[in-house]
């Protein structure tokens, strides 16, 4: 307890109310373990497709499998990156009857994989992994979560954690653009964000809400050796009051070139880059 407070006194104050400055871009404990996730589709599960998500899938054995459906050209692209025999037989497919099976538009590969969602892992096993936490506060753009996914997986993230309501379901969209991060790092559902950081601080964790109005410059030199739980805010409205208010401090990026604000998973990438460099 000694060592937190002096870790919490070394920091900056908990800044209180602070101003979000418009630009959204740069934006407890029993809470943050619960396993209360339903379903991401039907009852019958739901559709990754894809090469790079199916093949991850295929590889974790913490996912139910229930039906894999390949076009020729499909079968022949996941078969070069992972050899058979799959975790699951191969259905062979036509083109027309996958895009009739997966919608008009969505970019499939020729892969298409029925699955059911994830377990939702608690806090304590997942702060188990080494690394940063990243935390997302009403993130709804499936794209951009699974973009966010991907770097945090890249940059050696120990976790992402995102609310239950107003964000998006586990689904082909996110895996899409998870490309494969989705089945790598956990992703933990979370009923109340500000009690899920308060767990965190309790972990020992400094968290820091990323905001255009922070007035500290974004340093990983300047943690310490700390570890570090990054908070990205909503693609409209940015961190809510009582998010930065329960982070230990804002901060910002510096961005010589003038811009004023990047978006969502951009900002991710380039915040994570910096904690870990």
């Amino acid at each position: 307890m000694e060592q937190r407070d002096q870790l919490r006194k070394s920091g900056k104050p908990r800044p209180q109310g602070q101003n979000q400055g418009g630009r959204p871009e740069h934006r407890g404990r029993q809470d943050a373990q619960r396993d209360r996730r339903p379903s991401a589709g039907t009852a019958s599960g739901l559709w990754l497709y894809g090469v790079h998500p199916v093949e991850a899938a295929l590889a974790n054995p913490a996912r139910r499998l229930r039906r894999l459906v390949l076009t020729e050209e499909g079968e022949a692209a996941l078969a070069a990156r992972l050899p058979k025999p799959w975790a699951i037989p191969g259905e062979r497919i036509e083109r027309d009857k996958l895009d009739a099976m997966l919608g008009r538009g969505v970019v499939h590969q020729g892969i298409g994989l029925q699955a059911d969602p994830l377990a939702n892992p608690s806090l304590a096993d997942a702060l188990k992994r080494r690394g940063p936490v990243v935390v997302l506060d009403q993130i709804t753009d499936p794209r951009n979560v699974g973009a966010i996914m991907r770097s945090a997986q890249a940059f050696g993230a120990a976790l992402v954690i995102a609310q239950e309501r107003n964000a998006p379901e586990e689904g082909g969209a996110l895996a899409k653009a998870a490309s494969g991060a989705l089945e790598r790092i956990p992703l933990l559902r979370t009923v109340n964000i500000a009690r899920a950081l308060i767990a965190l601080k309790a972990a020992d964790i400094w968290v820091m809400g990323l905001d255009a109005g922070g007035t500290t410059r974004l340093s990983g030199a300047a943690l310490g050796g700390r570890r570090a739980a990054l908070v990205l805010g909503a693609e409209g409205e940015g961190l809510r009051r009582l998010t930065r208010e329960t982070c230990d401090e804002l901060v910002s990026l510096a961005m010589p070139g003038g811009m004023e604000s990047l978006n969502v998973s951009a900002a991710a990438a380039v915040a994570l880059y910096e904690i870990i460099r």
